[in-house]
């Protein structure tokens, strides 16, 4: 038997909020997924793409982190939208957070099941039929982890952040060891500069580079049960470690593989890299440790939709039924059970698209148009919320105004621009994800209206 109950407050500390963060972005899921298609789009200038989007980023972690001081929120960027600019814009924040973490179930859950295929039968790997049942396999799995409890998931997240850790660090020092002296790339102070971009290549890039970073802010979805501060705390913390880790595995990759074995590697970057550093089997350590950091960024995208959407629906912005909570393990299963359920279908209607690269091509930039669509909105908020700070002290002003205000104007220039580029499905998933919206924004505004004429009636 289910019912409404409060989650499991206080369940996290510093520690578990900083894994999360730092696990929501999934560090070798990223590299392993987007490498290739940042490098075709901006060549070397992919290592300042990702320094200047993280900078951005970090504006954005600051609005959150802000707002999050107003009150400690299961839906995050919907209820701090929501109270600086009213419901409708709330609404909309939340929804650009759900699609996209439903869009990036079929992202996410096909490079883990990749990867096991290619350890248990790598004849398998470029099969979309069996990529796609493994990736149902591994979100079913994910999904249960979750349900069971947030203390499960954070003892999890612990267990693979620390072996992906470490993994990833053997590959950074090899790489600096063998191919320092004889690069493929030799490095340049303009792989840094922000000269060396146009308007056109720095919004090309910087899509794809948001998308690296994406995922931290599920420290925020959990700070009802998160202790005091922790999450602003994990949240700061995993932001500083992301973009120095981002900029040092793009130059990593730059300096061991040529644009050709870049290309040819897709969606396997890690590997291929591994293969060039370590001899068999000892270049499978790459393949584990994108599975683990895929696994691991699965259920973190679990917990956001979920508490956001139960945020919604416990504020009845969505339908009440999402916001039941399981009477003994304290976690909105309903709601869990819900993005389970979408990213099946989703799984399988994009098993007819081509191949596995287009699937991943569309999801990846049409998830980049949406989170900058919610995320700009918390940088408006924050900046807006907080303008009286700009009279205060500069320190202030760049924090709480300044920064945030430049980092949601950014998302919208590199969303604006990049628009006219997508394809047809792309555009589709992007844009039409976030117009769906419209119909349970509606239903709930007449659910709404409906109860409070019942009451009126009732009255009488």
């Amino acid at each position: 038997m289910s019912q409404k109950h409060d989650l499991l407050g206080g369940a996290l500390g510093k520690v578990e909020s900083l894994v999360m963060g730092i696990a929501g972005t999934a560090p070798a899921f990223s590299v392993a997924v987007t490498t290739a298609t940042i490098v075709a789009t901006v060549g070397v200038l992919s290592v300042g793409s990702v320094l200047y989007c993280g900078l951005i980023m970090f504006g954005i972690m600051l609005a959150f982190t802000h707002l999050s001081n107003m009150r400690p929120h299961a839906g995050a960027t919907y209820a701090w939208v929501g109270k600086v600019f009213g419901p409708g814009w709330g609404f909309f924040a939340g929804w650009g957070l759900l699609v996209s973490s439903v869009v990036f179930m079929v992202s996410a859950t096909i490079p883990a099941a990749t990867s096991t295929l290619v350890l248990i039968s790598p004849s398998l790997s470029d099969n979309v039929n069996w990529v796609t049942f493994i990736s149902a396999v591994w979100l079913t799995v994910i999904t249960i982890i979750v349900t069971k409890g947030i203390k499960h998931a954070s003892y999890t997240q612990l267990i693979l952040t620390a072996i992906e850790s470490i993994i990833l660090l053997a590959v950074i020092v090899a790489a600096f060891l063998k191919y320092g002296s004889h690069p493929a790339h030799p490095p340049e102070l303009a792989w840094f500069s922000i000269f060396s971009f146009t308007p056109a290549t720095f919004a090309s890039g910087a899509l794809t580079a948001i998308f690296f970073y994406w995922g931290w802010d599920v420290t925020m979805n959990l700070g009802e049960e998160t202790k005091t501060k922790a999450a602003n705390s994990g949240a700061f913390w995993a932001m500083v470690n992301l973009i120095i880790f981002f900029i040092i595995m793009m130059v990593v990759v730059l300096i061991v593989m040529t644009d050709s074995e870049i290309a040819q590697a897709n969606t396997n970057v890690l590997y291929a890299i591994a293969d060039k550093l370590f001899p068999k089997p000892w270049n499978y350590i790459a393949v584990v440790s994108t599975i683990l950091s895929t696994v691991g960024t699965i259920e973190t995208q679990i917990i956001q939709f979920s508490r956001c959407l139960f945020a919604m629906a416990r504020d009845e912005a969505m339908h009440p039924r999402y916001s039941k909570i399981h009477p003994e393990w304290q976690t909105p299963w309903v709601a869990t059970v819900v993005i389970w359920f979408l990213g099946i279908v989703l799984l399988f209607s994009s098993s007819y698209m081509p191949s596995i690269q287009a699937i991943l091509a569309s999801s990846i930039q049409a998830i980049g148009l949406q989170i900058c669509f919610y995320m700009s909105l918390a940088g408006f908020a924050c900046a807006w919320h907080f303008r009286q700070k700009i009279t205060t002290s500069p320190l202030a002003a760049c924090s709480y105004v300044i920064w945030p205000l430049m980092s949601a104007g950014f998302m919208v220039f590199v969303g604006l621009y990049s628009l006219p580029t997508f394809d047809l499905t792309t555009t589709c998933i992007g844009i039409g994800g976030l117009l769906i919206g419209l119909i349970p924004f509606l239903m709930g505004r007449y659910r709404i209206d409906k109860s409070a004429t019942t009451k009126i009636y009732d009255h009488s």
